[in-house]
């Protein structure tokens, strides 16, 4: 049986990964810097390079699912290329997407497989389609609910910390930090949502991950104004929100749009996550080194592969 090593197995994602492995066929081999939550697991720390070294031994990949990834991300990476296995995370913070992307790495190591940053990217992929280059590409997100873990904010708070407060952008061809006020303005969402007010420029990954690999100057993401007023307002999480990410590709006069359906954005982190490991080892790959999920894998076919998880629209 294939192991793969979980890193951050007992938090929310993790665990979603350790059962998503364990359904395919995988051994999950649980890891994690709290070594009373690991009762036969491989407790390691960030900080300490021969444990994360006895946790990858013998493993045929990684998933990181431990945030901050600002802390995390670059060691486990590390100890994945010495031990000559493939990485995945499943990190939406910006900067560490940007520490990620500035290694340079010879085994396959591929970030923000999940569904801020790994979704988004492969959507606007598909979209492409033939299309070499593309005008602008817009994700608009529409959650009915966004109650985020603990996890999940303290990770956001060290992603904002790193950028002073402010928000994130991608246009013309390049990365901007900006300090004024998001715009807010209307997104027409698919039947049955229809037209929703959005806040514009929503600082999210995929302003990391698609200029990755794709020629585009402009990449804009959009939050429902609901849903980020839930995710400031804090409270309960609640995994029986329900999601549509839209996705836009505009080239001179003409339009491609794909379209995910599903429910809990956590739960569905975990089939892209192992999706993707599968596929590495596999050989399913059309990049190798550090690479992003649109610029590794064959979107369309990907998205296929994850009914019924997540349901697609291609038009």
């Amino acid at each position: 049986m294939t192991s793969v090593l979980v890193y951050g197995a007992y938090g929310h994602t993790g665990r979603f990964v350790v059962a998503e492995l364990r359904r395919r066929g995988f051994e999950p081999i649980l890891s994690g810097r709290d070594a009373a939550k690991l009762p036969g697991g491989r407790p390691a720390s960030v900080d300490d390079p021969a444990s994360l070294d006895r946790a990858l031994d013998g493993v045929a990949a990684v998933i990181n699912c431990a945030g901050p990834f600002a802390a995390t991300a670059v060691p486990v990476i590390e100890a994945a290329a010495r031990a000559g296995v493939p990485y995945v995370d499943v990190a939406a913070e910006i900067e560490a997407n940007l520490d990620t992307f500035a290694l340079d790495i010879d085994t396959v190591v591929v970030p923000a497989m999940a569904f801020f940053g790994g979704l988004g990217d492969l959507l606007a992929t598909a979209a492409m389609g033939d299309w070499t280059a593309a005008d602008e590409i817009h994700v608009a997100y529409a959650l009915s609910g966004w109650r985020p873990t603990a996890g999940t904010l303290a990770a956001g708070q060290v992603s904002r910390d790193r950028r002073d407060g402010r928000r994130v952008r991608f246009a013309d061809g390049w990365l901007e930090h900006r300090d004024d006020a998001l715009p807010t303005l209307e997104w027409t969402f698919p039947a049955p949502l229809g037209p929703q007010p959005v806040f514009g420029e929503f600082s999210m990954a995929d302003v990391v991950t698609i200029p990755r690999h794709l020629r585009v100057p402009s990449v804009t993401s959009y939050m429902t104004v609901n849903a980020a007023k839930d995710l400031f307002a804090g409270g309960e999480r609640d995994s029986a929100e329900s999601f549509v990410v839209d996705v836009v590709v505009r080239s001179g006069g003409e339009e491609r749009r794909a379209v995910a359906r599903g429910q809990d954005i956590y739960a569905v982190s975990a089939p892209l996550a192992v999706e993707a490991v599968e596929r590495i080892l596999s050989g399913r790959t059309t990049a190798k080194g550090v690479a992003s999920a649109g610029e590794i894998f064959d979107a369309a076919d990907f998205l296929r592969a994850l009914a019924p998880h997540i349901s697609v629209e291609l038009r």
